[in-house]
């Protein structure tokens, strides 16, 4: 009776209908389960992200979630970096520069904030499938895409103008890592090794136009033959451009190998902790297709890991000979393998909860190895400025002879 008074031909109305219903109500419910779970989260003793996001105005928290405040340990594992190149940039005798910390801490934030904008644009779809992310405000209907694009224009062009404010070497290094930032959330539907993306993309840089541009910003080679060969070839996110970028704020160039050598240790941390982190979500990710190392090393993911673990070690290492450190460096440096060493080898990796412990542990790392930085450089003897003025102009006076000659 209730078919012959709709109609036969209604029914494909009508179930598309209680389909587009279907799918509203459970947006509705993300959307009060976003909420409710906000309000939730108690205010502690000392305020921290997390709770500061949770007390925020409702037309406000939305976009604060969307920038990750509530978790700032991505921030964080992109500002170190900097500040290792800062600190290791800075003549010997003498702290870093407050100004250039706060200057990359934020840049760290904006783009940072910039990058989670950019992949919950391009996989809104992905994370409604995915338990730990269907309630970001993308995913579950909070913001629209035309509100995030908007807040993506407004962190970029801050981004831009706290890059302007460096050298233009700097600059040009800066401008040419955002084909990374926006491709990087693209390369996880193609490939289970993503990071590879930075890898190749660097294997190309150095031999394109846009290092023979760069190169006229100073008298040396932007890019010089790199020791390390997994570099060229292999690991790393956009997060460790800043390895790059600090040096090139303080020195003007990028004529020394230290740099280089820091960035392939980054790079290769970049993979131990963002393998962990991939954990989390690899029933998801095998059930809509995402592709991450996490699904591409499977049990062997420890074994992988020890190998990235020592690669970075190493790397570190050599980054020390060539800057010279003095012994607070190589002391930290045992501090930051033992804690590498820890998380690689206690992280059970079918766990979320542990994996996401292990992740945010990184920023440990980061510290103990910026501090180490900071007293070696500290010890190193001064320079004197006569000396090194007599040193530059003997070394034009040579550069000079050569081409006279």
């Amino acid at each position: 009776m209730i078919i012959r008074s709709i109609g036969v031909r209604r029914i494909p109305q009508c179930a598309s209908v209680l389909v587009n219903y279907a799918s509203s109500s459970e947006m509705y419910y993300n959307q009060k389960r976003y909420i409710s779970t906000s309000i939730r989260q108690p205010m502690s003793l000392i305020p921290t992200a997390s709770s500061l996001v949770a007390a925020s105005p409702s037309n406000i928290k939305p976009y604060l979630q969307l920038m990750r405040v509530d978790k700032p340990i991505g921030t964080w594992l992109l500002y170190w970096p900097c500040t290792w190149s800062i600190a290791m940039a800075t003549p010997a005798g003498q702290l870093p520069s407050l100004y250039m910390l706060s200057l990359f801490g934020t840049g760290a934030f904006l783009m940072r904030s910039a990058g989670c904008v950019i992949n919950d644009l391009w996989d809104k779809d992905f994370d409604k499938q995915v338990e730990r992310t269907k309630l970001r405000p993308l995913a579950c209907g909070l913001l629209s895409e035309k509100q995030a694009v908007g807040l993506l224009a407004g962190l970029l062009s801050s981004s831009l103008a706290i890059l302007l404010q460096l050298n233009w070497f700097s600059v040009a290094v800066g401008a040419s890592s955002m084909a990374l930032v926006v491709g990087y959330p693209l390369a996880k539907r193609y490939t289970y090794w993503p990071q590879f993306m930075l890898g190749w993309y660097l294997h190309l840089l150095e031999n394109s136009s846009l290092t023979q541009l760069l190169s006229l910003f100073h008298s040396r080679f932007f890019l010089i033959i790199l020791p390390n060969p997994l570099f060229s070839h292999s690991t790393g996110l956009t997060f460790n451009w800043g390895a790059l970028l600090g040096w090139a704020a303080l020195k003007g160039d990028l004529s020394s190998s230290a740099p280089f050598w820091m960035y392939a240790a980054a790079l290769q941390w970049t993979l131990v902790y963002d393998t962990i982190y991939a954990h989390q979500d690899k029933a998801d990710d095998i059930m809509i297709g995402v592709k991450s190392t996490a699904l591409r090393l499977g049990a062997d993911t420890k074994k992988w890991l020890s190998a990235f673990g020592v690669g970075t070690v190493a790397s570190l290492t050599a980054c020390g000979m060539a800057s010279d450190q003095t012994w607070p460096y190589y002391v930290a440096l045992a501090a930051t393998t033992a804690q590498l060493g820890w998380q690689i080898g206690s992280v059970d990796i079918d766990n979320g909860a542990d994996c996401w412990d292990k992740f945010k542990s990184n920023s440990w790392m980061g510290i103990i190895l910026f501090t180490g930085i900071v007293m070696s450089t500290l010890l190193k003897e001064k320079e004197d400025p006569k000396q090194s003025k007599n040193a530059a102009t003997l070394e034009v006076e040579d550069i000079d002879d050569v081409v006279v000659s």
